[in-house]
């Protein structure tokens, strides 16, 4: 007995060395001696408790008990020494709980199960039915239907098997809800807890903005927060749906990135997938428009970060890309893209309004093309470029009485920003914006120097997302969508509309549409490059022109990241309606300030 109990203390020491030690180095190794390949996940994992018990089922035929039990703090450690938790009790009719987790995450759910009912004679496994939904409503949903609840990208809906005693993890979608319930009858669970495992990337937002104006402030860091979930191993577009790197909708994503995070490996990693995935002359996500937006975000990513080596990388294929776009330029001047032309989603059966944004998208990628041969040297493209931009400003299209479309023109030069601004992009307030394209209706009312009616927009359109309870910006939105809505953090009342449920349109109707989605982050990035006015001259930031914008504002202040670290900025509006600025540049960073 002693030779065996020895045999077996060796046996740990040497498996723990080995843990401890040698296969340590192994997993960072060539030689590692496994046959797959280790992939590293450099996100982070939090456990977060529910803010309250939103919704449990009524006693009649089932029972629930000390629901509240769950928002207390758990040590992640089940104990045999207190089986007390929050009881799910079948008896004929499932028990549920609805809980809500204060603000939206990705990620999944974790269940502590702290085993039977001491008076309990029997051993039985439970299964338990989760959703997961964006909105209270969507929690408490069915699958399908007019609501159009759907497990498209994501898993929100499943039935899973629970232990009879311990902790175990289900799920990976975007959500702020979860709704349990105990489906089996004559079967219970005691849940020591229920957490929500937030998955999410190790980033300090090194960017600000504050204003007298909380209402802003809160909007600015929704648009923040609402790209910071879509940043996983890339940027994704929405967290339930879609988990994609779609190239068109990167541009206000990498927008609101370079004013928060600043120089972040997951926007090149996103640019080289979908360029990877893309041989031309192929064009990006099946759309033209996308490879169009895919080469702004390379030109706006290299002006603020200067990373010449990672743009040359680029060249070949920036390069064949803006031949085979030349090839789309008709005699005329107007572009002839082929394939799926696609703006936005309200424009979307409208060829007048595709065709206007289309050609100022050509306009604005040339420009973006000839911007980065240049800086490598490649004097005969950047020609080229000049000379397709040219040939595209001879044809000047209808912009068909669409936002979207008069913005685009104005950031081209095809048409009077002023002129516009007072006949397209001025009327009607915040009606008529989209979430997506609302950020260039915003860049091109600037070019009008209408800044009020900017934050007028800001705060009618994207404000009233979070006056519905909203912690992120939704994949549409509609003014009209407003009149009778319930809020999306509670149970909707009688009579009242489920503005989830019963909105989106277009391939998002429903539940289907996502509530987190980057391309709505838009107001985060104008406010940074307006109202605190940094924008950037020269690459990496070596020279940025600060402006401020206050409008009705009496003050604003903030951080912007370059390179070389980041700028703080104060701006005061004076009793004679003049701003006094207070601006602290890094070395290697030259600020050219004016105030207005």
């Amino acid at each position: 007995m002693r030779v065996m109990k020895t045999f077996v203390m060796l046996a740990i020491t040497a498996g723990w060395w080995l843990l401890s030690g040698t296969a340590s180095s192994f997993a960072a190794s060539d030689e590692a001696p496994f046959a797959g390949r280790s992939t590293p996940d450099r996100r982070v994992r939090d456990y977060i408790l529910p803010a309250r018990v939103l919704w449990q089922s009524p006693p009649e035929g089932c029972a629930v008990r000390d629901a509240e039990f769950l928002l207390r703090p758990f040590n992640g450690q089940i104990s045999l020494a207190d089986p007390s938790g929050c009881i799910l009790n079948n008896n004929g009719k499932a028990p549920g709980i609805l809980l809500d987790f204060g603000r939206e995450l990705q990620g999944g759910i974790q269940l502590a199960v702290a085993g039977l009912l001491p008076s309990s004679g029997q051993s039985k496994n439970a299964h338990v039915r989760i959703r997961f939904g964006e909105s209270a409503a969507e929690a408490m949903s069915e699958l399908g239907g007019e609501a159009n609840a759907a497990s498209d990208y994501s898993v929100r809906d499943e039935t899973p098997l629970l232990p009879r005693f311990g902790t175990v993890e289900f799920g990976n979608t975007g959500f702020r809800f979860i709704r349990i319930d105990l489906v089996e009858s004559n079967s219970f669970v005691v849940l020591k807890a229920v957490r929500a495992v937030f998955v999410h990337s190790d980033l300090p937002a090194l960017g600000s903005f504050r204003c007298n104006d909380e209402r802003l402030n809160r909007i600015w860091a929704a648009g923040a927060y609402t790209v910071f979930l879509n940043m996983q191993d890339y940027v994704w577009d929405g967290i339930k749906r879609d988990r994609l790197v779609w190239a068109g909708d990167l541009h206000p994503e990498t927008s609101t990135i370079g004013a928060v995070f600043g120089n972040v490996p997951v926007v090149p990693a996103s640019l080289d997938f979908v360029r990877l995935e893309t041989p031309l002359p192929n064009w990006m996500n099946g759309f033209s428009s996308y490879s169009l937006w895919w080469l702004i975000i390379q030109r706006d990513w290299y002006l603020q970060n200067g990373d010449l080596a990672y743009l040359r990388q680029q060249q070949a294929y920036f390069t064949g890309l803006l031949r085979q776009m030349k090839k789309h330029i008709g005699p005329d001047g107007a572009e002839t893209l082929p394939g799926t032309r696609f703006l936005d989603w309200p424009s979307s059966y409208n060829k007048k309004v595709i065709h206007a944004g289309l050609q100022a998208l050509m306009v604005l990628a040339f420009e973006a093309g000839g911007e980065m041969a240049a800086a490598l040297g490649d004097s005969a493209t950047a020609v080229e470029c000049a000379e397709a931009v040219t040939c595209l400003r001879k044809h000047l299209p209808e912009h068909g009485n669409s936002k979207s479309a008069a913005a685009l023109m104005v950031l081209a030069g095809l048409g009077d920003a002023a002129r516009f601004n007072r006949e397209v992009m001025g009327v009607d307030g915040a009606k008529r914006m989209t979430t997506f394209t609302g950020y260039y209706v915003l860049q091109a009312r600037a070019k009008a120097d209408d800044y009020q009616g900017c934050l007028d927009n800001i705060r009618d359109f994207w404000g009233a997302m979070l006056d519905l309870g909203a912690t992120t910006f939704w994949e549409d939105f509609d003014l009209d969508w407003l009149p009778n809505a319930a809020r999306i953090d509670e149970l909707v009342p009688p009579g009242r509309k489920d503005i989830h449920g019963a909105g989106g349109a277009y391939t998002y109707k429903g539940f289907r549409q996502s509530l987190c989605h980057g391309w709505a982050s838009g107001p985060t990035a104008w406010l940074s490059q307006h109202v605190l006015g940094v924008q950037v001259v020269e690459a990496g930031c070596k020279t940025v022109r600060i402006v401020p914008h206050l409008g009705d504002l009496q003050w604003a202040e903030g951080c912007f990241p370059t390179p070389n670290g980041v700028i703080k900025i104060r701006h005061e509006k004076q009793a004679d309606g003049t701003i006094k600025s207070d601006i602290q540049a890094p070395p290697g960073v030259r600020v050219e300030s004016a105030a207005k």
